[in-house]
């Protein structure tokens, strides 16, 4: 149980709903900035005024998947207050609470060093990361029926990178009939995708196996579906990119070249916002448990 521990929760999407409804399961002392456009109760959270007064001692301090961006403003679709977090803010809070958010882009990683403050990135987390591939491969799945005009079932799928959404999205191609081949870059993962009776091929040779697909899903964060491979894409072919932006793709050469491609980040927040953040709300309960229970024993 998290009674006692004072946890301050600002703005977000409807994953946070289910992290407020998992922290007021566990009896934390919730204070909540962002809902107030919200017409549904939060039982067990506290609605406050957003003030640099509300950060005064929080052990824990949740923030959206995205974090921040690159002016401090927190994200929050229930809300049509802005929320900026400052220094000034961040100052208030004690020096045991830890920050817990998605991912940080450079302006929040700063402010937490600067204050010498935990930051916890969710997403970096193998579990979180591993289970967020399932929502992501079904939205994914999702997008490539409503842009093409043929069955996955029998088309030829092109998934880059084997990491932990790559795997995922190879899998569920396989599972609902397509021939699947998987761009890699360590043997293991070819040994590992030839196994599970993918086509695997290692990047180098892109170009060449690139000619003849239908649907290419890429996972690698970095420039990898460059004009070069989409001038030898079938005209026919879709490109999802799953990527965090700005992507892999070079999307404004696809445009000229009339190949549709799309990125689509944070999946898992549109097609499945429950099950994405009961994900979270999971993994973010045991860590912030954990950290009580270490400064209860003097750790």
């Amino acid at each position: 149980m998290l009674t006692g521990v004072q946890v301050l929760l600002l703005g977000g999407d409807a994953r946070q709903l289910e992290v407020i409804r998992k922290l007021g399961m566990l009896d934390a002392s919730l204070t909540v900035c962002g809902f107030d456009g919200l017409h549904s109760p939060l039982d067990g959270a506290v609605h406050g005024e957003y003030s640099e007064e509300l950060f005064e001692g929080v052990d824990a301090l949740v923030l959206p998947v995205v974090g921040t961006d690159e002016k401090g403003v927190i994200p929050a679709v229930f809300s049509d207050r802005e929320l900026i977090l400052t220094a000034d803010h961040m100052a208030r809070l004690p020096s045991h609470c830890k920050v817990y958010t998605g991912m940080a882009k450079p302006y929040l990683s700063a402010l937490c060093e600067r204050r010498g403050l935990g930051l916890i990135e969710l997403l970096d987390r193998d579990d979180v990361a591993i289970y967020n591939a399932i929502p992501t491969a079904e939205g994914a799945l999702m997008m490539a029926i409503q842009h093409t005009d043929i069955t996955i079932h029998g088309s030829l799928c092109m998934v880059l990178g084997f990491g932990r959404t790559g795997f995922t999205m190879a899998r569920t191609l396989q599972g609902v009939g397509a021939r699947v081949k998987v761009g890699v870059r360590r043997s293991e993962h070819f040994a590992r995708a030839l196994e599970m009776g993918f086509e695997p091929f290692y990047m180098d040779s892109l170009l060449a196996e690139s000619s003849n697909i239908d649907l290419l899903f890429n996972t690698i964060p970095t420039m990898i579906v460059t004009a070069q491979i989409i001038a030898n894409l079938p005209s026919r072919a879709v490109i999802i990119d799953l990527a965090s932006k700005p992507g892999g793709t070079d999307f404004r050469f696809a445009e000229k070249r009339g190949i549709k491609a799309m990125l689509a980040p944070g999946l898992p927040g549109i097609v499945a916002p429950k099950t994405a953040g009961l994900i979270i709300a999971d993994c973010l309960a045991q860590l912030i448990l954990d950290d009580s229970n270490k400064r209860g024993n003097g750790i």
